[in-house]
């Protein structure tokens, strides 16, 4: 039986007395991406603590460990008051609540940008023989990378339906493998693993790293990209090439190696880390449909396409090919954030609801089953519901037209509202038995009502059985 929220506050107020701080009120905090929970605890005076309750001990053990020892040798992390007997849960330094993804692209970001870098590369350099001993993760091996890159094939790959030669894209997969663990022993150091922006806190104008339980020794280059490729980050390409020569220059200080041949690495570890990153968007947003995760995917496949058009894929062609297959993948076209995105389908019944790449979940479908069929005739069979033929059969009936008359009075009411309101996504889709004439002639009508009706929104109509997908124009 899971600990309560109350039990865990009540736990927390007893750690915060044993360094003699008495919590008048202790807050939960929005969950984040992990399972972590964490709490701001407040005496009522001003001064305030984090408690944290983990759920793997090792996990809390090595954050403690790494916490200590990171500020011993001067590199800005929370300081970890307390640590309750079990282990379980923990006591920190207060950092506020602006992280460095907050404040990306002002003058205030820039600066914190490059004094991350730095502090990063002084992080990563620290002997080995100090801190090792701290994780509980194995070194970075192939047996790792192979994991992100099958994690990248089954949450992501297969879950947009994407053709592949499994047994060809495993060979570029284990090429892969072998040349990221190819690395120059100089090259190697602390691997943050979950290095990005959202991991990085402004407190008094200076940024400090969390959330580094997750480290080992590895690959150190692979933080930086990490951090410079961060969809969310949303870096140009001359800022990510600025960056790095913040970085490099460090780290070629620090370790006594050549900055250029720091520099040539770096495209590997982009390309792999964008798969990764797409493993995580697929599982988060496509299978679990958290809608942040979603909105994520179009940046990462923008640096996707990015490194395709540097050549970096071309050693693992199978890979390269399924890469350009994603990055063309109209579904995930960027969707701006700004305005209303209201998608219109059409599907057959047999092959299931249409997904929602929008993360949002909702919207409206409508059953076209009970409409007159013109696929019963056999000279309408080959024709869709786009055909002049089909449309004056269902047209002539005068069922199509009291039917949509009744969709519409449901659907823009909503169409109003959530343009009103700031909503960016509104699904609505048309099912039949085989997704070819009741339902495509609907969702096509219906897409043109709501863009003629409603301008400002953004139509999309999607044919899903016949392959179609497009933004509806009019004259308007």
């Amino acid at each position: 039986m899971g600990t309560t929220i109350r039990e865990t506050e009540n736990e927390l107020a007893r750690l915060a007395a044993t360094v003699g701080f008495e919590a008048v009120t202790v807050d939960a905090l929005p969950a984040a991406g992990s399972d972590r929970r964490y709490y701001r605890l407040s005496d009522g005076a001003g001064h305030t603590l984090i408690g944290v309750r983990g759920t793997d001990c090792r996990e809390n053990e090595a954050f403690v460990g790494l916490a200590r020892y990171f500020r011993k040798n001067g590199c800005r992390v929370p300081e970890v008051t307390a640590v309750s007997a079990d282990g379980m849960i923990y006591l920190q330094s207060d950092l506020g609540s602006v992280s460095l993804l907050d404040i990306l692209h002002t003058p205030e970001g820039d600066a914190a940008v490059e004094e991350c870098l730095r502090s990063l590369a002084r992080l990563q350099t620290l002997p080995d023989s100090e801190w090792e001993g701290m994780t509980f993760n194995a070194p970075f091996s192939t047996r790792l990378a192979m994991w992100d890159l099958n994690y990248f094939k089954y949450m992501f790959l297969k879950q947009t339906s994407a053709f592949f030669d499994e047994e060809k894209l495993e060979d570029c997969f284990e090429a892969l493998a072998r040349d990221l663990c190819a690395m120059p022993q100089e090259l190697t150091g602390f691997m943050y693993r979950d290095c990005q922006s959202r991991n990085v806190m402004i407190c008094d104008g200076e940024p400090y790293w969390i959330d580094f339980q997750g480290g080992r020794v590895g690959p150190c280059l692979y933080d930086a990209v990490s951090f410079l490729w961060q969809a969310r980050a949303a870096f140009t390409a001359e800022e990510r090439t600025r960056y790095l020569g913040v970085y490099a220059a460090d780290f070629a200080r620090l370790r006594g190696v050549d900055e250029a041949e720091i520099l040539r690495h770096i495209p590997l570890f982009a390309l792999f880390r964008t798969l990764q990153v797409l493993g995580a968007y697929g599982y988060r947003g496509l299978i679990q449909k958290k809608a942040h995760f979603v909105r994520s995917i179009p940046g990462a496949l923008a640096n996707l396409a990015e490194l395709l058009e540097a050549s970096v894929a071309t050693r693992y062609p199978e890979l390269e090919r399924v890469c350009r297959e994603i990055v063309a993948d109209q579904r995930f076209a960027c969707r701006c954030d700004e305005g209303l995105t209201v998608e219109v389908f059409s599907f057959s019944y047999k092959k299931g609801y249409p997904e929602d790449l929008s993360g949002n979940g909702g919207g409206f479908m409508f059953d076209c089953r009970a409409l007159h069929n013109p696929g019963r005739y056999d000279r309408y069979k080959p024709l869709t519901g786009l055909d002049k033929e089909v449309i004056d059969f269902l047209e002539e009936r005068g069922e199509i037209q009291s039917f949509l008359a009744a969709v519409w009075q449901m659907t823009d009411p909503a169409v109003e509202r959530y343009l009103r309101r700031g909503f960016t996504s509104l699904q609505i889709g048309f099912g039949c038995t085989g997704g070819r004439h009741r339902s495509v002639y609907s969702a096509e009508h219906t897409a043109m009502h709501i863009a003629e009706k409603f301008p400002e929104a953004r139509v999309i109509v999607n044919h899903r059985e016949r392959g179609i997908r497009h933004q509806v124009k009019t004259d308007k």
